[in-house]
Parts: C-alpha cells; structure tokens; sequence
C-alpha cells in the first residue's frame, strides 16, 4: 500500500487533473490549493502519512521555494518534487533537496516518478 501524496497547487484545475493522473495508478492523494493550509496540514498530520509532496513554483501568498524552506525546516526528509514552467527557477531549490521537473510533465511521467519515489527508502541525513 502506497503513502498518500500531498499535492500544493494554487490551480484547482490542475490540482485536480494531477491527482486523477496519480489516482488512476492506485495513489491516494490530498490536494490543496493554499501553500499555507497544506503546511498545517503537514504539521498536524500526526500519522505522518504523508509520504510524498509534489508543489507548484508559481503560488500566490506562499511561493514554492517559501513553501519547500519551510517544509524542510519541520521535515527535512519527506520526497519534494518541484513542477515548474520557469526552469530557471531551478535554482530557487538548490539547498533543499528536492526533485524539480519542468511543466508540462507526461502523465505517465509523472505517475512513474512518484511510484519510484515512494518506492525508495529515504537515505539517512547528516548533520553538520
């Protein structure tokens, strides 16, 4: 059984697009379109089911980078992947190890980046 993935995504129709591309392969996603209430989300989910966040760049209030520093500061470990139209933006993420993908992404792309993601054990982090 897969962990449910978290997708932040100012776009309803997007959101909702993305989560029926991931939900035909059998994931269980939850979708927000605020980057702050997916934060409380995360904050106070306290199962820690979430195994995956897949974020949008381009957000109103909370920027993807903004949304991703936080993240990292609660969770540093949680799989992030970065969609983006800008690939400049690229370089927002450097620090914060994250996947990033230019959008358009396929949706067979898309599906089988997250199953290797939530596939793969998290490597251990060090602490310097």
């Amino acid at each position: 059984m897969y962990e449910r993935i978290l997708l932040v995504d100012d776009n309803p129709i997007q959101a909702v697009t993305r989560k029926a591309i991931l939900e035909r392969v059998g994931l269980s996603v939850q979708t927000f379109t605020s980057a702050r209430d997916a934060l409380l989300f995360l904050q106070a989910d306290v199962e820690k089911s979430i195994g995956l966040v897949i974020v949008d760049h381009i957000m109103p209030e909370l920027s993807g980078t903004a949304f991703v520093r936080q993240l990292r500061e609660w969770n540093p470990q949680i799989p992030v992947v970065v969609l983006s139209g800008l690939d400049e933006a690229e370089a927002e993420y450097q620090d914060y190890d994250v996947i990033f993908r230019p959008k358009p992404i396929a949706p067979d792309e898309l599906q089988a980046l997250t199953v290797r993601l939530l596939n793969a054990p998290v490597p251990p982090r060090t602490t310097t």
